[in-house]
């Protein structure tokens, strides 16, 4: 079986854009520079706000996989042909188009739990469901209906997301902000692995349909995560009809000053790390040599290197503050950019290898803390979810559509010019934090002020 799953990548499902960029609201009494004056940094680093993040992250990573990569791992052993699975691609759509129907669950409170807790407890219950009815269904004779399961299960995973965002931002507190999105992104990706490696072993071992019951079974127990899950200490005013709740939120952010800096500085910060990375196996292997196990194995050393640099980055932004943590880290992810470079110049060798990838993810794990934060302080909590999701998606162009130019790039000058030109296109994005630092720092003032407002309403 394992001959037959080669060809199927399960690094795009470990990077896939949809991994969530947390977001907050700064509309907190806690304003100033990112420096703790009311929390201890052991407080900070460690409470029950933060401690869940990690199983709610966990959640939130675990479906994903489950409908792409490890779906096409069962089907191309149940013998489909490609054509058929290159369709079940589609099944991954509700994940980019999840602003659209992110206004109804800003507007609508379940009568349970709450308006973000309510509908968590509804998502995941249904998203198990879902799992498990894919694991009964399978390939079979049938396989058009398992795939409208999926992207039945892909839909409420989306919407999962969407409500998992929108919790955290009403949630941790300002100073938590970094380290709270280290952790969650920790748990989402560790939830990818388990549900693409993870799950081929187990596979292997106890067949599909009850590789997908297991899995179903451990996104339901996870309902005990949302159960005891605190609630805001100040839950947030809602739009007070369903147009306001599709209208406000852009009316909201293009009402503020700078908002085409702010919109610049999303597309940006990351870009020169998307496009180094767009290329990235294409170089190792076919420009360098290296051997798909090589690679494999020193892509498994970057993904612990990742989580640990988000880790890192986490902490120091508690200590550092965003509009620091957004220069130096921006900075350090750019330069990461000239260590393929190096390796470009000298040629194969293990030693840069393994040097270069690991130094480019701690950096971008780094930078993704300082990232998530950024889109944290650009929302306004009464729109989370709305704001999240469009900022989420407009944060993805680069990625998106940087693959073709890229390509074309290397044939014009060359692996090592490429990644040159990778660094040079990384700087806009850190000059832009330089240059809306006051900014960036009256939003944290701007939305504490209208938060102190909403409770006087």
């Amino acid at each position: 079986m394992l001959d037959r799953l080669r060809s199927i990548d399960f690094e795009n499902v470990l990077s896939r854009t949809s991994i969530p960029m947390i977001c907050y609201s700064p509309m907190r009494t806690d304003t100033g520079h990112g420096l703790m004056k009311t929390a201890s940094f052991i407080q900070i680093l460690a409470n029950r706000r933060i401690g869940i993040m990690l199983p709610l992250g966990f959640a939130s990573g675990l479906p994903l996989a489950l409908t792409a990569g490890t779906l096409q791992a069962w089907l191309t052993v149940v013998g489909l042909d490609l054509k058929t699975i290159g369709i079940f691609t589609l099944v991954g759509l509700p994940y980019t188009l999840k602003f659209l129907w992110a206004p109804l669950m800003d507007r609508l409170v379940p009568p349970w739990l709450g308006r973000r807790r309510g509908w968590m407890l509804v998502m995941q219950l249904c998203v198990a469901l879902g799992l498990a009815a894919m694991a009964v269904t399978g390939p079979g004779q049938l396989p058009e209906i398992l795939g409208v399961l999926a992207l039945v299960v892909a839909f409420l995973s989306a919407s999962l997301d969407i409500v998992f965002d929108a919790y955290r931002t009403d949630l941790l507190l300002r100073s938590e902000r970094g380290f709270g999105a280290a952790v969650w992104v920790n748990g989402y990706r560790c939830a990818l692995l388990f549900a693409s490696a993870g799950a081929l072993l187990l596979a292997d071992r106890i067949g599909w349909q009850n590789t997908y019951l297991l899995l179903a079974a451990l996104m339901a127990a996870g309902i005990v995560t949302i159960l005891v899950s605190p609630e805001p200490s100040e839950p947030s005013a809602m739009p007070a009809s369903l147009a306001e709740a599709v209208g406000g939120p852009l009316k909201e952010f293009f009402a503020r000053p700078g908002v085409v800096g702010f919109l610049a500085l999303i597309v940006l910060y990351k870009f020169g790390d998307a496009v180094a990375a767009s290329l990235q196996t294409a170089f190792l292997i076919g420009g360098m040599g290296f051997s798909v196990s090589d690679v494999g194995y020193v892509k498994g050393l970057g993904l612990g290197a990742t989580l640990i640099g988000a880790l890192v980055g986490g902490v120091a932004m508690a200590k550092l503050g965003m509009v620091r943590s957004l220069l130096l880290f921006g900075a350090l992810q750019a330069v990461s950019n000239l260590g393929f470079m190096w390796l470009a110049w000298i040629g194969k060798s293990y030693a840069a290898l393994t040097i270069s990838i690991l130094v480019e993810n701690v950096t971008g794990g780094m930078g993704t803390a300082a990232f998530v934060a950024l889109i944290m302080s650009l929302c306004d909590h009464r729109y989370t979810a709305t704001q999240f999701a469009l900022l989420s998606s407009l944060e993805a162009l680069g990625r998106v559509f940087s693959g073709r130019p890229s390509a074309e790039l290397v044939e014009m000058v060359g692996w090592a010019q490429f990644f040159f030109c990778s660094f040079l296109v990384a700087l806009p994005g850190i000059w832009l934090v330089w240059g809306l630092r006051t900014r960036l720092d009256q939003e944290a003032g701007r939305d504490a002020h209208a938060r102190a407002d909403s409770a006087d309403l």
